[in-house]
């Protein structure tokens, strides 16, 4: 980028360019926050290059999770890559597999003139991005956790507590179906929410192999779940009632919450600064409810959110600007109001403390649901994660057939075996081209 285009982007992001920034290694940050979140990116980078007077991060947004992941790809082969791209985590696989194109962050911090201690993040968040042998292959970022969202006025109108099962879940709806409120519950974000985290939840495995941890020759396993049938096959049959209503794939449905329409949602944490620009009404968060006919208590849930990955092909002097730029992102003080603005988990066990001695916690009561809910039991290898390639088109076939059995087109046997059946075929596409 030069000098001009540079000035142009600071004016327009509102960031003020230091005199000297000329002279300064330039670091190229592709990202897919927009809106809010992408203002935030914009101050953790204004933060940086405040602080010191070597190196100048620029932010781009390249669009939602897929868009960005593609360009950054589409850049490598053409050797205009940026130095760093921010990647949801079912991108995980598919950046492991593109051998030469990534620098594992483990080693660029290993060799930069930086103090790091990988151990400082937390747990949950840190084995979902590393190798078996625990060394971390990415930044983790934006990490969330589905959590169940609920209108409290709604509750508290039909004398109805929070739910913590699935029973709960419609025993409320009963209640207000009875007071005249049709909608009880939407959620987004499906395969994440409903099939990932529901089998972590349940302590069920979504595929072989560890989830995919141990090896591509993984085939997933979904279909044969305990309890993961019959539960959407439940909810299926609830929309006759208005029990359930559908609204897309992402975060199309949060409407549906925020409007008041439907009384409870399912989706990521990282919504609570939404939550706060639209809901007209007293709203909270609660844990994932239990399946009881499969578990008697929850086991762990897992992350959503993305990571930032470094990527090959730069100078060395480049790469010590990479790493002390992430140690800045991974300040308790930037990450505690990271945490605290946009509803992602702090990703250091640092920011957690902070967040809780400031008494963001005590102040906004579960806001740190979904922390607890990954730290609720120790990982198993159904809990861990997953690490599937070409999951992201794996989603979307999932996305596909459960819309199906929405729409009344299958039932949750046949959507959910059709999703198996045609995900286990891009997994050998993908273990048959990265062998």
């Amino acid at each position: 980028m030069t000098l001009s285009k540079l000035m142009m982007a600071a004016a327009l992001a509102g960031v003020a360019l230091p005199a000297n920034a000329q002279d300064r290694t330039e670091i190229q940050w592709w990202h897919a926050m927009g809106g809010a979140l992408g203002e935030k990116v914009e101050a953790i980078a204004a933060g940086f290059n405040e602080s010191q007077d070597a190196f100048q991060v620029v932010p781009v947004y390249k669009g939602n999770y897929t868009e960005t992941m593609t360009a950054a790809i589409a850049a490598f082969r053409a050797g205009e890559q940026p130095h760093v791209v921010q990647v949801f985590e079912v991108g995980t696989a598919t950046m492991m597999a593109a051998e030469g194109a990534v620098k594992p962050v483990h080693e660029m911090m290993a060799e930069a003139d930086v103090a790091w201690n990988a151990e400082a993040y937390l747990p949950a968040v840190r084995s979902y991005y590393s190798t078996p042998a625990g060394e971390l292959l990415s930044l983790p970022f934006n990490s969330s956790s589905p959590v169940m969202w609920y209108n409290k006025d709604l509750l508290d109108r039909v004398g109805a507590d929070v739910p913590r099962t699935w029973d709960d879940v419609f025993a409320v709806a009963d209640k207000l179906q009875a007071d005249g409120h049709e909608c009880a519950i939407s959620f987004g974000w499906q395969s994440w929410t409903m099939i990932e985290n529901y089998l972590a939840w349940h302590d069920q495995p979504i595929g072989t192999r560890e989830n995919g941890f141990a090896g591509f020759d993984t085939e997933l396993v979904f279909d044969e779940a305990e309890g993961l049938t019959a539960l959407l096959q439940r909810i299926a049959d609830s929309q006759e009632q208005g029990t359930f209503k559908y609204g897309g794939r992402r975060g199309d449905s949060l409407p549906l919450f925020t409007s008041g329409e439907c009384a409870m949602w399912i989706n990521s944490s990282a919504y609570y600064a939404d939550m706060q620009q639209q809901a007209e009404f007293a709203f909270g968060q609660t844990m994932l409810p239990l399946d009881t006919e499969t578990a008697e208590a929850p086991q762990n849930s897992i992350i959503g959110g993305a990571t930032l990955w470094v990527l090959s092909g730069h100078e060395g002097e480049d790469y010590q600007g990479v790493a002390e730029f992430f140690n800045h992102m991974s300040s308790p003080e930037v990450q505690a109001d990271w945490h605290q603005s946009t509803g992602y988990v702090p990703i250091t066990t640092a920011a957690y403390e902070l967040a809780r001695e400031q008494g963001f916690y005590e102040e906004n009561p579960g806001t740190d649901t979904a922390i607890r809910q990954l730290s609720l039991n120790e990982p198993t290898e159904n809990s861990r994660g997953l690490r599937f390639g070409n999951f992201v088109q794996i989603r979307d076939v999932i996305n596909e057939e459960l819309e199906e059995l929405w729409s009344g087109n299958k039932t949750a046997e046949e959507a959910l075996s059709a999703a198996a059946e045609r995900g286990n075929a891009l997994l050998r596409e993908f273990q048959s081209a990265n062998q």
